[in-house]
């Protein structure tokens, strides 16, 4: 194994060190702080370990970014209107920096390790005076401590991607949790610039993710969502010892843990062992984020996604076979270069053939820096647009389908929130494979597992009756 992969515990010490200096000083003070995400469940991860470090320093969080004393942006370069998203978002902000000129605005995440755009962002809003990326989390006291002594500072490098463990955490969610397992992605799928901002991938050691799954668990967490850009690819970088069925099967057993979700997954690796787990372990939940992007074997040649359609169904009609009543949803992009009506239709006669519970459909757009961005036979918008209505309308048709094969059936629901808005409160949460249900209840019963009965359906939902709490 290789060490470099991981911060020393002699660097996270000095960083603590700067961390419970810096208390001393803004504690007293009541600083508030503000942090807004943009993006995946990723950034959503990486802003619990902001939120850590930021109340581990001394700052207590702030209802609205209007009364804070420190805003910042973990932002996501994914989508192309992300960066204009992000400019107005800031841009927004000079007024509250001009009437307080204490405050400290800061922008992070993924897109801040995107060539030029931090450089950008220094010269075009004065008031942004803290950037950095996503391996140097484990420096934010340090990087805190030179703004608050009036530097501006930007560290987007990824000269060392190295995993760092035992980060503080903030948490709101109290019966589930996100665990990363890996870092960063290595498949270099043409129209994506993930790659390019997360890095390589790197693998958790699986010690380290069993441990913070105990320590979640014996905090009332019930259900975990592991998370990888590509999670079945989990130990193939070496450093992990294993790989991720053998992962699914060394955390499963954690007293406690009800449920185990994962995402996302890569057709190329979804193999038989991975397959075999899911079906094997009681508490790993039978839904899989599968996404296909499309469904023409020309389109995913272009897209360098290193499967065929064919290979995609396998995986489907496979795990029908072992698991019943899974459960898949997907990602699928429209107007890729190249997409002919005929590669359209061969997307459409595929969302036809698995009838997924729900699709987040797209149409493509170019990232700056990707082989996509280059390629010739651009798809006007006006077609991706058509196109786009078309493959919604379809799986909206889909998403009724299969919601009425679920009339009658008794499940176990973990009550994720409630809705007073009607003429009754109207709880809701998934079963395990996904499907989610609207029942009257008590919001009391908030965070805990409900046996519900579906006697209808909505357009995107099941609506059932509570059997027994």
């Amino acid at each position: 194994m290789k060490s470099n992969l991981f911060i020393s515990e002699q660097e996270l010490n000095e960083q603590r060190r700067i961390a419970a200096d810096l208390y001393r000083e803004i504690a007293p003070r009541n600083l508030t702080f503000f942090v807004e995400t943009f993006g995946c469940q990723m950034n959503v991860r990486d802003s619990e370990t902001i939120r850590g470090w930021l109340t581990e320093i001394g700052y207590s969080e702030a209802a609205e970014k209007e009364s804070a004393d420190l805003i910042l942006f973990n932002t996501c370069c994914v989508r192309d209107h992300a960066e204009k998203r992000l400019m107005g978002n800031i841009g927004a902000l000079k007024e509250l920096k001009d009437n307080n000129p204490g405050l400290i605005i800061g922008v992070c995440g993924c897109m801040m390790q995107q060539e030029g755009i931090a450089k950008k962002l220094l010269k075009r809003f004065p008031h942004v005076s803290l950037i950095f990326g996503t391996n140097v989390l484990h420096r934010i006291p340090e990087m805190l401590r030179a703004v608050m002594n009036g530097e501006r500072i930007a560290v987007t490098d990824r000269a060392n991607d190295a995993i760092a463990e035992t980060l503080p955490r903030l948490r709101d969610n109290q019966r589930s949790a996100f665990v990363n397992i890996m870092y960063g992605c290595d498949n270099y799928c043409s129209y994506c610039i993930v790659p390019y901002v997360r890095g390589h991938e790197r693998s958790r050691r699986p010690e380290n993710v069993r441990n913070e799954i105990e320590s979640l668990v014996s905090n009332g967490i019930t259900e975990i969502t592991l998370l990888g850009q590509n999670v079945n690819s989990y130990g193939n970088d070496g450093s992990a010892g294993m790989h991720f069925a053998d992962l699914l099967r060394y955390v499963s057993d954690v007293p406690g843990l009800k449920r185990l979700r994962f995402m996302s997954s890569h057709p190329k690796d979804l193999n038989e062992d991975v397959m075999q787990a899911i079906a094997e372990l009681p508490n790993v939940c039978h839904h899989v984020h599968l996404p296909v992007q499309s469904g023409n074997n020309e389109i995913l040649r272009r897209m360098n996604r290193k499967y065929t359609r064919e290979h995609y169904l396998s995986i489907i009609e496979r795990m029908r076979t072992l698991v019943p009543d899974i459960e898949f949803t997907t990602d699928i992009i429209v107007g890729f270069p190249g997409e002919t009506e005929e590669a359209f239709e061969d997307t459409l006669s595929l969302v036809e053939t698995v009838g997924f519970a729900a699709a987040f459909t797209f149409a493509y757009s170019p990232r700056q820096g990707t082989v996509a961005a280059r390629m010739e036979d651009q798809i006007p918008e006006s077609v991706k647009k058509r196109r786009l209505q078309s493959l919604n309308a379809l799986q909206a048709q889909k998403t009724i389908e299969n919601n009425e094969k679920y009339i009658g059936h008794v499940g176990e629901v973990l009550v994720e929130g409630f809705d007073e808005r009607g003429p009754e409160t109207m709880l809701y949460g998934k079963y395990q494979n996904f499907k989610m249900v609207y029942f009257p209840g008590d919001p009391m019963l908030l965070n805990r597992y409900i046996t519900v009965q579906v006697n209808k359906t909505n357009k995107n939902s099941l609506l059932g009756e509570m059997i027994h709490a």
